[in-house]
């Protein structure tokens, strides 16, 4: 655990441990039905667990914030979100049966009460949320599209309520629509690995 310790070392002991199992019931999962590709389940902690703990580093959600994790696949970034963020509340989708399943007996197994699962397309989404948060599941301006009208206005964080998007690569021309509200923020500034370079996390703040 000393990678996810290094920089979230206020973790309790109960924290730890559900990382720890987690490992091993993405490991477990992922021989069954494919959540994770298969070369990068060795990498778990650093390409999946510390890359969605990202926003986490931005924003630490307040008790009772409503968190949408859109295209979750097998919980990513939402599961680990739940872990260090007991307080808030994390509503994971997916339009893939199998994933959710995975994602419902995970959060199950690690008692994560504040994780539901849905299976569901976005666009079938009717409640609002405080933040969407999301792994880059299409191209930005398409998602910012999909998920218009689904933000609350009014908020209770450190930031005003929006949308939280992890990508890597040049995002230059995705997010270019929407250059007067955006702040791109370099994962580099929050984690030193190599594997961060070129990852970024896009906050886009909800229209008031």
């Amino acid at each position: 655990m000393h990678l996810i310790k290094k920089y979230f070392d206020f973790l309790s002991q109960k924290q730890i441990d559900q990382f720890n199992r987690a490992e091993e019931l993405y490991r477990y999962w992922n021989n069954k039905i494919n959540v994770i590709s298969r070369k990068d389940i060795e990498n778990i902690r650093l390409h999946h667990f510390l890359h969605s703990l990202g926003i986490a580093r931005l924003v630490f959600f307040r008790n009772g914030t409503t968190v949408l994790d859109i295209g979750t696949g097998g919980g990513f970034p939402g599961i680990p979100l739940a872990i260090v963020m007991p307080e808030a509340n994390f509503i994971l989708v997916d339009s893939i049966r199998k994933k959710i399943k995975v994602v419902k007996e995970i959060a199950t197994e690690l008692g994560l009460e504040n994780v539901t699962a849905v299976h569901s397309r976005a666009e079938d989404l009717k409640d609002q949320y405080d933040f969407i948060v999301c792994r880059a599941v299409c191209k930005f301006p398409d998602f910012v599209k999909l998920t218009s009208g689904m933000i609350k206005t009014s908020g209770k964080n450190r930031i005003p309520n929006g949308i939280l998007y992890l990508k890597g690569g040049d995002i230059r021309n995705e997010t270019e629509p929407f250059r007067q509200n955006i702040t791109v923020y370099e994962l580099s500034a929050f984690f030193e690995e190599e594997f961060f370079k070129t990852k970024k996390l896009v906050y886009l703040p909800a229209e008031s």
